[in-house]
């Protein structure tokens, strides 16, 4: 897994693309943080209800079944431009120039294909789900208190989307370096050496004992 990555940045229209589809990324990390924490809120209310009054939150696991897509799946762009998912790190890493980029070309395009793939599978899936004629826009709807089930059905669409967006950032990124082979090309995921990947967790560690402090 690729636990230290940077990716670097310039004033080329690739990586300007790169930082403003970033700062999507970071809005739906949000909402998925968000998310998170109403899950909290729901499990405090419901266990408090049950221990108190005797009387737990009406719909709990169909609110847990709305968020959970939320929560699994909004990251999944930020985590691919950072390199955080799980890689063959000791493989990859014996490659170098070229053979490299060629590398991490081939198998972004591959992920981009399988991210296609499901992006048209889970849209005709929320497209069964959703009808403006029927009440709450919905076919179908949760077992217990009957919540629609179509915005869950949105969200998988919605961030696989965005993820196909930074693929294609990404191998563009690839794509240059490789016809340009470069050494430490834009936008892309770069693995950090250990002093390097020391020194970020340094700062982590110092900007959280400020924000502590």
């Amino acid at each position: 897994m690729a636990s230290g990555s940077l990716v670097l940045a310039d004033d080329t229209l690739l990586s300007r693309l790169d930082r403003a589809l970033l700062r999507l990324e970071l809005v739906l990390i949000f909402i998925g943080g968000l998310a998170i924490f109403s899950l909290m809120l729901l499990a405090v209310g419901s266990v408090g209800g049950r221990n108190f009054f005797n009387a737990p939150l009406p719909g709990y696991v169909d609110w847990i079944e709305a968020l959970m897509p939320v929560i699994a799946i909004l990251g999944v762009s930020y985590v691919t431009r950072e390199g955080a998912h799980i890689r063959m790190d000791i493989l990859v890493g014996a490659l170098k120039g070229r053979a490299l980029w060629a590398a991490e070309f081939a198998t972004t395009a591959l992920i981009f294909l399988l991210a296609a793939l499901l992006l048209w599978g889970s849209w005709l899936h929320f497209d069964r789900s959703f009808d403006l004629s029927r009440p709450m826009w919905s076919r179908d709807s949760s077992m217990d208190i009957g919540l629609p089930i179509w915005p869950g059905k949105l969200v998988v669409p919605v961030a696989l989307a965005v993820l196909l967006l930074r693929l294609s950032l990404q191998l563009w990124g690839y794509g240059r370096a490789f016809a340009q082979n470069r050494e430490r090309p834009v936008a892309v995921p770069l693995v950090a050496d250990a002093a390097t990947q020391a020194a970020m967790e340094a700062d982590q560690l110092a900007a959280r004992e400020k924000t502590d402090g």
